[in-house]
């Protein structure tokens, strides 16, 4: 057992590439982790086929580098150590578990890639990525795993593997005779999906039209029926981590080689940033039921 399972709250979250933790829970990570809760974030790729936007690092994938993996994990250890958490580890070990890449779909959602690597995450067995999970989820003993939908959010092959390697794998570790070997058995007492709040994000783009700054995070989401958001009776849990937005905007910067720094969302003014950054939705999942009576406020709400 390590000191991260020394503490009464335990929470681990579930994500497929360095970048995905910040854009989608950082708040909620650097509050908790302020608090005393003991984080453990475990990523599932390092991103080796993602998109490269600064000039003096595309030599990271120039003819046979194949160097962007290993340059990612440094951003994840500066955005994980910005968010203050001190528990980060790849599924598996680093370079495990290889990115997929992934397609644009017609309708504006990721699809799975005309090609794919053999080593890739996506053509992964299942049980053998599930069985990794397993032996962190024994050893972490986290009351609370958040991971992603069934969707992925937004269709990305890898964020779908993670979601159902979570879901596996947390049925898996409270089995007492599957594979003892692993580790004691562990019953994660809630599961929690990420989610995108149509009506915060409707709001959120209304403050930014009337400011005259709607371009600023043109790609967002805006017909409620779509798959990446979600309705507010779908809601569970809303983090309010506004005093934590300043920590996940520089985890963000740290991502030099997958965001601008100088554009789109990481340009809002503070003001904006702090309300756009600092809450963070959540679908349940699983486990124990919040209790009832609008949006709780806390993942480990009646957890005890």
């Amino acid at each position: 057992m390590t000191d991260a399972t020394q503490t009464d709250r335990r929470l681990m979250l579930v994500h497929a590439h360095p970048d995905d933790e910040t854009l989608m829970t950082g708040a909620t990570m650097a509050k908790y982790a302020a608090e005393g809760v003991a984080v453990t974030l475990v990523t599932c790729t390092l991103g080796e086929e993602g998109e490269i936007v600064a000039d003096d690092l595309t030599h990271l994938t120039e003819a046979g580098a194949d160097e962007l993996g290993g340059h990612r994990l440094t951003e994840l250890t500066a955005a994980a150590a910005e968010l203050g958490v001190t528990d980060a580890v790849r599924l598996g070990g680093d370079h495990r578990f290889r990115d997929s890449g992934m397609a644009w779909a017609p309708d504006g959602t990721a699809t799975v890639a005309d090609t794919t690597d053999a080593r890739s995450f996506h053509a992964a067995d299942l049980l053998v990525a599930a069985d990794e999970l397993v032996t962190l989820l024994r050893n972490r003993r986290p009351q609370v795993v958040i991971t992603y939908d069934q969707f992925g959010g937004y269709g990305h092959p890898d964020h779908v593997k993670a979601h159902r390697v979570a879901t596996y794998a947390i049925a898996l570790a409270a089995v007492p005779s599957y594979r003892p070997e692993l580790g004691e058995p562990w019953q994660v007492r809630r599961v929690l999906w990420t989610a995108m709040s149509s009506s915060q994000v409707a709001h959120g783009l209304a403050t930014l039209d009337e400011r005259g700054l709607a371009d600023v995070l043109d790609g967002i989401p805006t017909d409620p029926s779509s798959p990446m958001l979600s309705r507010d009776e779908e809601i569970a849990v809303e983090v309010d981590a506004r005093d934590h937005a300043g920590a996940k905007l520089a985890a963000l910067r740290a991502y030099r080689s997958q965001l601008r720094t100088d554009q789109g969302f990481l340009s809002l003014p503070e003001d904006l940033a702090r309300e756009f950054w600092g809450r963070e939705h959540y679908r349940f999942a699983g486990g124990v039921p919040l209790p009832a009576g609008g949006w709780a406020d806390d993942v480990f709400a009646g957890l005890g």
